[in-house]
């Protein structure tokens, strides 16, 4: 067996090694992001690297994406790693050199440092290719910014297939790089998105017992849908439901016909997420039939519960301390933002981790999705040897 020590300077040595390259690689992807289900240029990209990096292309019947993997020269479990290479519509102000040249597109959740840590966990695992026992199965994922996600299309065109466990990992601007963030159990809520439409029958603001108002039924629809909260689930269950944007009439003196809403509803347990959709179509055709209105109800996206498998964590933790130190890792916080991560361990046992990418001195510490947000390009040297030390710590447990 080789020895811990080292292999931890191994691992320490190439993860510097291929740091440089990493960076060239994240920030031709920042200068060429592209939003959800339009990441040709991007696919395109990572294939060729995937190529030059020696790595086997597996068949994906999608438009974007890659699935790749790396065949040990022993037999043992598949470890996947995941990537989500999407970027989002918001025009950057960060006056970088290698800024976005694809006006009002910006790798603003930095899924472009996910994909160069991903890339750069193969590269080290290439050569370090004689200590691995399994396989290592690497998703780079699209459309994970836009409802109803990649991960399910990933799933589907066998991403998952033979594999026992998957490392998820994402920046957090709230930690300082070098440290990571963990969460064991639920960690981001489930999301149900749901558009809604209200139909009445138009009229003259006049004469309103002639028509039937779309806006008033929307009104009580809104308020009847809050009290599903506070009345209908278990007050110690959190849940949160939102309407972000409705649209209706066309003058103030016209009763409008039609009103749609767009709205979500967020909560960590799963018997709610069940719940939900139920009590949310009871209410609204409730509402409507006492109002006279029709209504129609069209799920936009439905995510699970992104629930952390805590020996997984463990694995990180115990590496995170055994390269760099301990006070190193810290409790990450529950949030009722969602993930389509939570696809892939409602299937196989597998950890979303947080890794710290601040730092006040440069301005990297601003928060996901602004125009400013930024990384400190060092934590691409953490997350790669995390990565490629828990893969192999995890092969060598069930070699064992």
């Amino acid at each position: 067996m080789t020895d811990v020590h080292a292999l931890k300077k191994d691992i320490l040595n190439k993860a510097r090694q291929i740091h440089k390259t990493q960076v060239k690689w994240r920030r031709h992807l920042h200068q060429y992001p592209e939003v959800s289900n339009e990441e040709f240029e991007t696919t395109a990209f990572i294939k060729k690297l995937v190529r030059e990096l020696g790595l086997k292309i597996l068949p994906l019947k999608m438009e974007t994406g890659v699935l790749a993997e790396i065949k040990g020269p022993r037999p043992g479990p598949t470890v996947a790693l995941r990537a989500d290479i999407d970027a989002l519509p918001v025009l950057e102000q960060t006056g970088l050199p290698y800024a976005s040249k694809n006006t009002g597109c910006m790798h603003a959740c930095g899924h472009d440092a996910h994909s160069a840590i991903v890339l750069g966990t193969a590269a080290v695992l290439m050569k370090m290719r004689r200590e691995l026992t399994g396989n290592v199965r690497l998703l780079f994922q699209p459309a994970e910014e836009m409802p109803p996600g990649g991960a399910r299309p990933m799933i589907a065109n066998g991403a998952l297939k033979n594999v026992s466990t998957i490392f998820g990992i994402h920046v957090d601007p709230h930690l300082t790089v070098g440290k990571i963030g963990l969460c064991d159990g639920p960690a981001m809520a489930s999301v149900y998105d749901f558009d809604l439409i209200i139909k009445g029958k138009g009229g003259h603001a006049a004469r309103p017992h002639t028509a039937i108002d779309a806006i008033t039924t929307a009104a009580e629809v809104v308020g009847s849908l809050q009290k599903i909260v506070s009345r209908e689930i278990d007050p110690v269950t959190p849940i949160a439901i939102t309407f972000g944007r409705i649209e209706g009439g066309a003058a103030r003196n016209v009763v409008a016909d039609l009103v749609t809403l767009a709205g979500t509803a967020r909560t960590f347990a799963r018997s709610a997420r069940k719940r939900v959709p139920t009590l949310i179509k009871r209410t609204v055709a409730g509402v409507c039939r006492a109002h006279g209105a029709g209504y129609e109800i069209i799920e936009a996206a439905s995510y699970p519960v992104l629930v952390n498998d805590a020996a997984t964590n463990r694995l990180f933790a115990r590496n995170q301390e055994l390269l760099f130190g301990k006070n190193r890792v810290v409790e990450a916080e529950t949030v009722l933002g969602g993930e389509d991560f939570a696809c892939y361990v409602e299937k196989v046992p597998g950890s979303w981790m947080r890794l710290g990418v601040m730092n006040k001195k440069i301005g990297a510490d601003q928060p996901w999705h602004s125009p400013r947000f930024i990384i400190d390009e060092e934590a691409l040297y953490y997350g790669t040897a995390l990565l490629v030390a828990s893969t192999l710590d995890y092969m060598n447990q069930k070699a064992r």
